[in-house]
């Protein structure tokens, strides 16, 4: 295989272990965003449920005041009965009472329920309150595991990036510099396979010609379909070619 090939085999493998630590780093970091998006709903839920209850107590107020007033009009009303004397009076007296009386009913009932809905409310709050304390003590375990992953990490991160500069340093400038302007578009894309006579960048078929120059490896050979450098693994190789 041609040497500067087999050194950006390499490089494109560096490479996409280098832009994999950022997807892991994101998972490493997965668990507590997770648990901070929590926190950040619970204590949101609770100032909607401050503010629900806030506007149960004022209806529930309304509902008092309103009670108020039909009960002294229900006792003044009441005292009037007993000076009526004529018996459409009294049925037009004792119906204006019965209507008090349910819209009374009805008022106590419209309060108990506004109390309950309160109280539901105010139970939920607890719920998150005693939640966003539990998760406090998850974070701050996720915050040390997280510590000590991402520390494991950069370990590794630096131990490729090193290994990474080393072999830059031994590929030529013009070699390089081809690499990497495929690399701005492509990304870990930049060298792939060929199986089965099919460029594993686009996987298109290629010619007999361009597969024949693939194994034969002896220069730098890139799809003709979608610009990616195509080498092919020993395994791949047909027997007489692989011995």
């Amino acid at each position: 295989m041609n040497k500067h090939l087999k050194q950006l085999i390499d490089l494109s493998r560096f490479d996409k272990a280098i832009d994999d630590f950022s997807v892991e780093e994101s998972k490493i970091n997965g668990t507590l965003n997770a648990l901070f998006e929590e926190q950040k709903n619970s204590a949101s839920a609770i100032e909607e449920l401050e503010a629900d209850i806030v506007d149960e107590r004022n209806k529930i107020a309304k509902n008092e005041t309103h009670l108020a007033e039909l009960s002294a009009k229900l006792a003044n009303h009441s005292k009037r009965g007993a000076d009526l004397k004529s018996e459409k009076e009294i049925r037009a007296h004792q119906l204006e009472d019965e209507i008090a009386r349910e819209q009374i009913n009805f008022i106590n009932g419209e309060i108990e329920r506004l109390q309950q809905i309160e109280q539901s409310k105010s139970d939920l709050i607890e719920q998150k309150k005693a939640r966003i304390a539990e998760i406090d003590g998850k974070i701050e375990a996720a915050k040390q595991a997280n510590k000590e992953a991402l520390n494991a990490l950069d370990e590794r991160r630096k131990s490729v990036a090193l290994q990474k500069e080393q072999l830059v340093a031994e590929i030529p400038q013009k070699v390089f510099k081809f690499y990497e302007k495929i690399r701005r578009w492509a990304g870990d894309r930049t060298v792939v396979p060929v199986k089965k006579q099919a460029c594993y960048g686009c996987f298109m078929k290629i010619s007999d010609k361009v597969y024949g120059e693939v194994i034969a490896s002896q220069e730098i050979v890139t799809c003709p379909n979608c610009g990616c450098i195509l080498y092919i693994e020993e395994s791949a190789l047909p027997p007489q070619e692989a011995a």
